[in-house]
């Protein structure tokens, strides 16, 4: 199987830039919390890097690298980003500092037995401000945790966002993960004039048949196979443009 390639550390970012990122955790949560995904969804996916041979950045939950950790292990022994989502997928909005100080020490606890784990993305791109210097403290370095498809991002702040200053890299989502999924002549031309570094985001339980199940549609259109079949065509698109594929730990250094 062919290693990714990374680049060296420090390169400069080009025109542009592209991360492949997945939030490896239960099946859309808060509507279903089974598993299906990291079972069949999540063995997938990472054949697929592996035949474009790309790098990409797994944000973890640490149950999910708890309950299969042959995948931790994979996407660690693959030259993948093995980076923290916190511990149970729990809204950081919803919990109080003592509480997300435990979720994101204890994810970082169990991710770091597979490899070194600097990145953290919170669920649902929802992040208090104020929890911001919980990841310092947990030797956190980068921080995705903001989409420039969330109304915060773009109703009464500045791009980026006001926050405050923090030694944390923060770098956002590019768009919300069923666009990957939108007919190919909508879509390839969004993506491409995305800004870069285009960050893009997937979830296993995608690649998994869900239309039957009561989601909404958002969640379910197009799941399983098509899912699929439209990753492997949005990366052979980049591909053709030229396009370097990076981890997020990669795009903080050359940021």
């Amino acid at each position: 199987m062919t290693s990714p390639q990374t680049p060296p550390p420090g390169a400069a970012l080009r025109s542009r830039d592209v991360c492949i990122t997945v939030d490896m955790e239960p099946d859309c949560p808060p509507f279903l919390w089974t598993w299906r995904g990291m079972e069949e969804g999540a063995p997938r996916l990472l054949d697929l890097f592996a035949r474009h041979a790309i790098p990409t950045t797994c944000f973890t939950t640490g149950e999910s690298a708890k309950n299969y950790p042959d995948i931790a292990r994979r996407i660690a022994a693959e030259g993948h980003e093995l980076a923290s989502h916190g511990m149970t997928h729990t809204p950081f909005p919803k919990i109080d500092l003592k509480q997300a100080e435990w979720e994101i020490e204890a994810s970082a606890e169990i991710l770091r037995r597979f490899g070194d784990v600097t990145s953290f993305r919170a669920p649902n791109l929802l992040f208090p401000d104020a929890c911001l210097p919980l990841l310092v403290k947990a030797g956190f370095k980068l921080d995705s945790s903001q989409g420039r498809h969330k109304q915060a991002w773009w109703f009464g702040q500045i791009d980026p966002p006001a926050s405050p200053p923090t030694p944390l890299t923060r770098i956002p989502a590019s768009t919300t993960s069923s666009v990957l999924r939108l007919p190919a002549l909508l879509r390839d031309r969004f993506l491409l004039a995305l800004k870069s570094p285009v960050v893009l985001f997937v979830h296993p339980w995608e690649f998994v048949d869900l239309t039957r199940e009561k989601l909404r549609f958002d969640c379910r259109f197009r799941t399983g196979e098509p899912a699929h079949a439209d990753l492997d065509a949005v990366i052979t698109l980049f591909k053709k443009k030229d396009a370097r594929f990076i981890t997020m730990r990669d795009l903080a250094a050359a940021a």
